[in-house]
C-alpha cells in the first residue's frame, strides 16, 4: 500500500508499537475454542482468547443509519472483543446530544470501559467528564483527533483528517484537477469540515463546499447533480465516504458531466469501482483497525495498565491512497469486510 509520507505537527505514535504490546500480552491467553468461534465470526485468523477475567466496553459512535464505514469498524471492535473476553456494547446515533445520553445510559450500567468519538466534541464534553469522574477510563476513535486530550481521554485511533486532506489537496493536483467540489454530508462535523478544510488548502485550484443532507441518498444525488449542471467547470468531485461516492457515480451520469472522481473511505462496492476506472481513488484510513484497538486498548489498560502515546499523542491509522496501483491488494481484505 502506498503511505503519505507527511510532515506533521504533531508526533505520530506508530500503529506497531500497539500490535507489539498486544503481542506481548496475548503470550498469556489461551488457544481454546472461543479463538475459533472468533475466527469464524470475523473471518480472520484468530488470536486465541484471554483467560482474564470477563469485562464490559460500551463503544458509542456518531454513526448515521445505513452508512456502511461503521459496519467495518464495529467488525473490528467485535474481533477485539471475542478475543479479549470483552462483552461489547455497541450504540450510535448522528446527534451529538443523543449520543451524550447514550455515554450516559453505559456510565449507569457501571461498564469497565468506554471506546467513543467526538465527531460533536462539544455535545460530548460534559458526560465524557462524568465518565472519568465515575472511575471509567474513556479512549477515542475516529473524530476528535484535536479533542481527545483536552477532554481527558486515555488514547486516541484514527486519522488526522486535517492532514489527510491536505495529502488529498496534493494528490489531486498531481492529477491536473483545476476545480473540484468537497461535499459534506454532516454540516458541523468536525472531522469532515477539517478534511475539506485540508483539501482546499492543499489544492492548487479553486474549492466549492457543497453541503448535502446525509441521511438522504437521493436528495444527495440530487444535489450534486444540480451543482455539476449548474457548472461545468468543475473536473473533480470528492466526497468524504464511500456510499456518498457510489451515489455520486450516478449523479455524474445523470449530469453528463466528465468531471473524475475521488473519496475518502473504502467498502466492497468502491473497491471495485476504482478497479473500474470509475472512482480515481480513495483515501483509507482503517476503520477496522480503529475499531480493533479501541476495545484491544481497554483491555490492555484494565488487564496491565497499558496505554499507547503515553496519554500524550494519537496513533494514526491513516491516510493511506488506494488506486488503481494497489487496489488488488486491498481487494482481497474488503471482501471479507474488513477494509
Amino acid at each position: 500500500m502506498n503511505r503519505t509520507s507527511l510532515p506533521r505537527s504533531r508526533r505520530i505514535v506508530p500503529i506497531v508499537a500497539v500490535a507489539s504490546a498486544a503481542a506481548l500480552v496475548l503470550a498469556g491467553c489461551s488457544s481454546d475454542s472461543g479463538g475459533k468461534k472468533a475466527e469464524e465470526d470475523t473471518g480472520n485468523v484468530s488470536a486465541g482468547k484471554a483467560d482474564t477475567p470477563r469485562m464490559k466496553v460500551a463503544m458509542i459512535t456518531h454513526a448515521a443509519p445505513g452508512d456502511t464505514f461503521w459496519d467495518t469498524i464495529r467488525k473490528g471492535a467485535e474481533a477485539a472483543a471475542a478475543k479479549d473476553n470483552v462483552e461489547l456494547i455497541y450504540s450510535s446515533s448522528p446527534d451529538g446530544a443523543k449520543q451524550a445520553n447514550l455515554v450516559q445510559n453505559a456510565i449507569d450500567q457501571k461498564v469497565d470501559g468506554i471506546a467513543v468519538t467526538l465527531a460533536k466534541p462539544d455535545a460530548m464534553k460534559s458526560t465524557v467528564a462524568k465518565a472519568k469522574k465515575a472511575g471509567i477510563p474513556v479512549v477515542g476513535f475516529n473524530g476528535g483527533v484535536d479533542d481527545w486530550k483536552g477532554q481527558g481521554l486515555l488514547e486516541y485511533f484514527g486519522q488526522d483528517e486535517y492532514v489527510a486532506g491536505e495529502a488529498f489537496g496534493r494528490k489531486l493536483n498531481d492529477e491536473g484537477a483545476k476545480h473540484n467540489i468537497c461535499v459534506i454530508m454532516e454540516q458541523g462535523h468536525v472531522a469532515l469540515e477539517a478534511r475539506c478544510k485540508g483539501v482546499k488548502e492543499g489544492f492548487k485550484g479553486k474549492t466549492d463546499v457543497l453541503y448535502v443532507n446525509g441521511t438522504n441518498m437521493p436528495s444527495v444525488k440530487s444535489t450534486i447533480t444540480a451543482k455539476l449542471k449548474q457548472d461545468s467547470s468543475i473536473d473533480y468531485v470528492v466526497t468524504l465516504g464511500a456510499p456518498f461516492a457510489m451515489t455520486a457515480v450516478q449523479s455524474l451520469g445523470d449530469a453528463g458531466s466528465k468531471a473524475k472522481l475521488a473519496t475518502f473511505d473504502l467498502n466492497k462496492d468502491l473497491i471495485g469501482a476504482i478497479e473500474d476506472g470509475d472512482i480515481q481513488f480513495a483515501v483509507d484510513q482503517q476503520p477496522y483497525l480503529q475499531g480493533y484497538l479501541s476495545v484491544d486498548s481497554l483491555w490492555l489498560y484494565k488487564t496491565n495498565g497499558n496505554f499507547s502515546g503515553g496519554g500524550q499523542e494519537p496513533v494514526l491509522t491513516g491516510p493511506a491512497f488506494v488506486d488503481k496501483s494497489n487496489v488488488a491488494d486491498i481487494a482481497k481484505f474488503a471482501a471479507k469486510g474488513t477494509r
